[in-house]
């Protein structure tokens, strides 16, 4: 998984600040019991104390959610929760590290994490989880783990994803194909064909598309990544998407379609938005879907055109009759516990509660018969409630159980029938050729973080040039050479160093 890359502002000063902070508080030596001779109450009787959560924006108060109530019931400790505004979220992280705001654990993005770690304002956990880590030894994977080290240091308990999925694939005018007798294309020179005849018998917008100008999809037949997973392993090394040969390929076949008038004349400018109202309002016959998208999809078309139909385009296969398709997945969020945290243990512990596996149930899809039900091993949402009761479930979590909770998590999928059917489709079309970036489990790497947003937009936005011809795809090595003088090369560097250490 490509890590997200949020402009964070310099804390550099953190190491000065917090280098005199550190230690957990020590547990008890005899807990469960007073100690002889003394009148010291025992340690499982008293009160556990407040615990401070900073976590990212919601638009909802997870105080009076009743996801965080069934949380208190549940471990016994009552969480203040706190949240990073929707605006300017780095700087003010940045402003509670720098006044050691008293948090006992937060939740990081990637970007933040790999700053706060670097700076020393975050506590190693590694002895913490030895003394009270029982459950997230038992149900986090060895390749989340290593993805929280630095310096061979664990710095934050990793919250996976709900496993590694495909989010997107090419839906077309289902209706329209059989008007004019055309088959599902499996290969590129099929889809030419078809985005041919679209234009030709039904002078519509072949295929609709924009601004990210990597259709992966189409992509992935030459073998590339893309620009949000663009991270390959190709011999002994890591390659990123733009030194990949295959890129050129994609490009000059991009250009073509673009060229002959078979993708979108506004590619260039084209928001998401535009996209649905194109293919919905009839204007075009094919694009690009992500799953989640499919109830507004679906429901736009039948109010349009009745009888319009819309199909799912299997992904292509390659010159060698395999097909590709990228997922997604890793570590989405990094649970830390600050250098100054009044409540090292006791925050630790309650994280370890939240894995114990029942309790983890409940958090991630609520209690069986209420807010959810259970049909051949398949989890579904009982609606309105699961919705009213339970819809913020993963804002509340700490780490996951990286067995189950793919499974849990999909009866989320399931609370609309045409978003479950293109999740599980998209999935099934990709099980037997699903790739992933190859630095998914990879720790937040400093270059990476720090010269990823603008190698990024330069990628994107020379990209649509040579797709669009306003510069020649002759000037490519030019590209590639600027990309890698902006912090591309270092990029590659760190990222093969990575790899390198891995395999040793």
């Amino acid at each position: 998984m490509y890590k997200k890359t949020i402009t964070l502002a310099s804390i550099a000063a953190l190491a000065v600040t917090v280098a005199a902070c550190g230690g957990g508080n020590k547990p008890a030596d005899n807990q469960g019991s007073s100690p002889a001779g003394t009148n010291k109450p025992a340690e499982t009787n008293k009160p556990k104390p407040q615990l401070r959560e900073l976590n990212q924006y919601a638009q909802f108060d997870p105080n009076t959610d009743a996801v965080g109530l069934y949380l208190k019931e549940k471990t016994g400790y009552d969480v203040k929760y706190d949240m990073l505004p929707v605006e300017s979220a780095d700087e003010k992280l940045n402003l509670l590290a720098s006044s050691k705001e008293p948090y006992d654990f937060m939740k990081l993005s990637p970007n933040q994490f790999a700053k706060l770690s670097a700076s020393g304002a975050l506590e190693p956990l590694d002895d913490l989880i030895t003394k009270y880590g029982t459950n997230m030894k038992q149900v986090i994977s060895q390749s989340s783990w290593d993805g929280v080290k630095v310096g061979g240091k664990t710095y934050a308990i990793p919250e996976a994803s709900s496993g590694i999925a495909v989010n997107s694939a090419f839906v077309v005018r289902q209706d329209w194909m059989d008007e004019l007798g055309l088959k599902m294309p499996t290969n590129l020179d099929e889809l030419y064909n078809m985005l041919k005849t679209f234009k030709d018998k039904k002078k519509v917008i072949p295929l609709t598309g924009g601004k990210d100008p990597i259709v992966q999809e189409i992509g992935t037949v030459f073998g590339m990544r893309s620009i949000a997973s663009p991270w390959k392993v190709s011999g002994n090394k890591v390659v990123h998407l733009v030194e990949d040969p295959a890129t050129k390929e994609y490009l000059t076949y991009m250009k073509k379609l673009y060229t002959e008038g078979l993708i979108d004349a506004e590619w260039a400018i084209n928001q998401a938005n535009k996209l649905t109202e194109n293919f919905t309002s009839g204007k075009a016959a094919m694009f690009k879907m992500n799953w989640a998208n499919a109830a507004t999809v679906t429901d736009a078309l039948a109010k349009n055109a009745p009888t319009g139909k819309i199909s799912i385009i299997p992904f292509l296969k390659d010159k060698d009759g395999k097909n590709t398709a990228i997922g997604t997945g890793g570590i989405s969020w990094y649970i830390v516990i600050p250098k100054w945290a009044p409540n090292k243990d006791e925050a630790m512990k309650l994280i370890d509660m939240k894995l114990d596996k029942d309790i983890f149930k409940g958090l991630a899809i609520g209690q069986e018969g209420v807010h959810h039900t259970v049909k051949e091993g398949k989890y579904y949402p009982i609606l309105p409630i699961f919705n009213d009761k339970w819809n913020n479930g993963s804002y509340f979590l700490t780490g996951t159980d990286e067995k189950n909770y793919p499974t849990y998590w999909q009866a989320r999928v399931r609370k609309n029938e045409h978003v479950q059917k293109y999740y599980e489709t998209y999935q099934a079309n990709a099980k037997e050729g699903l790739v992933y970036d190859a630095l998914t489990y990879a720790p937040p790497i400093d270059a990476i973080s720090k010269n990823g947003p603008k190698v990024n937009k330069l990628t994107e936005d020379t990209f649509i040039k040579f797709i669009t011809g306003s510069e020649p795809l002759e000037n490519y090595d030019k590209f590639v050479t600027q990309w890698k003088s902006e912090g591309g090369e270092e990029m590659i560097k760190a990222a093969n160093e990575w790899y390198a250490a891995q395999k040793k």
